[in-house]
């Protein structure tokens, strides 16, 4: 967790606030581990010489596991009593075993009626570019 006791008041956040940054190391385990959660049985998250042969430098990150990673990144900037209640992302770069994987984030737009949500921007980058681009709407108190 980023440190937030109680979730974050809806009145004290506003367009342009940027999130503070998260970096997330990417091992063989994680991979493995994640995939087996999400029960993504294929063989190119867990299977070196059967990602190779699919034309892949290595095992890499399922779009589940990112999902979740995108999610845990807003809630956490939110706190514990915001509620995601949308979660857009589209992929790019693979996260291969050694990336380290730069979430960043920025609020772009706010509820304007009685609903108190806000919606944020999330870009996660690796070496090689964006992994992620994606845009998450959470209901804040």
């Amino acid at each position: 967790m980023t440190g937030l006791e109680q979730t974050r008041k809806f009145e004290d956040v506003a367009i342009g606030d940027d999130l503070p940054e998260l970096n997330v190391p990417v091992s063989v385990t994680s991979i493995v581990a994640s995939a087996i959660a999400t029960r993504d049985f294929h063989p190119v998250h867990h299977d070196v010489d059967y990602a190779r042969a699919a034309g892949s430098k290595s095992i890499f990150m399922n779009i589940l596991t990112t999902n979740g990673y995108v999610e845990r990144y807003v809630r956490e900037w939110g706190g514990p009593g915001s509620r995601p209640l949308s979660i857009q992302i589209r992929l790019g770069e693979p996260n291969y075993p050694g990336d380290v994987m730069k979430l960043t984030g920025s609020v772009t737009a706010r509820s304007e009626g009685d609903e108190r949500w806000v919606d944020v921007a999330v870009r996660g980058a690796n070496s090689r570019g964006a992994h992620v681009l994606g845009s998450v709407r959470i209901a804040l108190e």
